[in-house]
């Protein structure tokens, strides 16, 4: 599948180093993660158009990235849609890793390409649907509802996958499945869920965004 370019509105270097865009000189990522609106200048314009509903605004990223993050944890987003998650957690928490998993080819280019623009090395993308990853392999995990696609279709991402209410209970039952055998301190992040995802021995720990974003830890 061909990559999509950079959509180019978002300032070049040159224009940084000119003044142009206020930036950190120390870190040249700065700019980009400042709002939404530059970061999301990293995507095609019909991808800006969805990160309002699909893709984890920053302010919640950093909030869920701080209370998941610690030196050499490896962290999962579940359904990574374009990465920006695992992008703004990667850039404030350097000491961290933070994995995507999307089933969209067409979402992991972009996500790819996005990294390969901040030059972050603490961020990886995995190509894969969920039943797919082991989760063995991580420490912690975020999950900003990507099976609620199933059940809404006046808001789906694209024509590309299968989506039906049985497949939205099945990645439920599997997640729930998933975290169940994790051990205790496990920590997991959830935004817009409405916590069928949950294993019992999941308590919560904090609240934030007016409820929509919750804090777990297995105990």
């Amino acid at each position: 599948m061909e990559a999509y370019p950079f959509f180019p509105f978002f300032p070049s270097a040159d224009d940084v180093n000119k003044g142009l865009v206020k930036q950190k000189k120390i870190n040249p990522n700065a700019g980009l993660f400042s709002n939404d609106a530059a970061f999301d200048w990293l995507y095609p314009e019909h991808f800006q158009l969805l990160s309002p509903k699909h893709w984890t605004p920053l302010a919640i990223a950093h909030t869920a990235a701080n209370f998941l993050a610690e030196p050499g944890a490896r962290v999962l987003d579940i359904g990574s849609g374009a990465g920006k998650f695992c992008l703004a957690a990667a850039y404030h928490f350097p000491e961290t890793y933070f994995y995507g998993v999307e089933q969209r080819h067409e979402l992991i280019c972009l996500s790819e390409e996005a990294k390969g623009y901040t030059k972050l090395t603490n961020v990886n993308f995995i190509y894969a649907n969920i039943t797919q990853v082991n989760f063995r392999e991580f420490d912690h995990f975020y999950f900003y509802n990507s099976f609620y696609e199933n059940i809404d279709s006046e808001n789906k991402i694209d024509d590309s996958l299968e989506l039906s209410q049985s497949l939205y209970a099945y990645y439920n039952q599997y997640l729930c499945a998933e975290l169940d055998k994790k051990p205790l301190g496990t920590r997991l992040v959830t935004f817009h869920s409405l916590e069928q995802e949950i294993p019992s021995g999941f308590r919560l720990a904090d609240i934030a965004c007016n409820g929509l974003m919750k804090m777990w830890i297995k105990a």
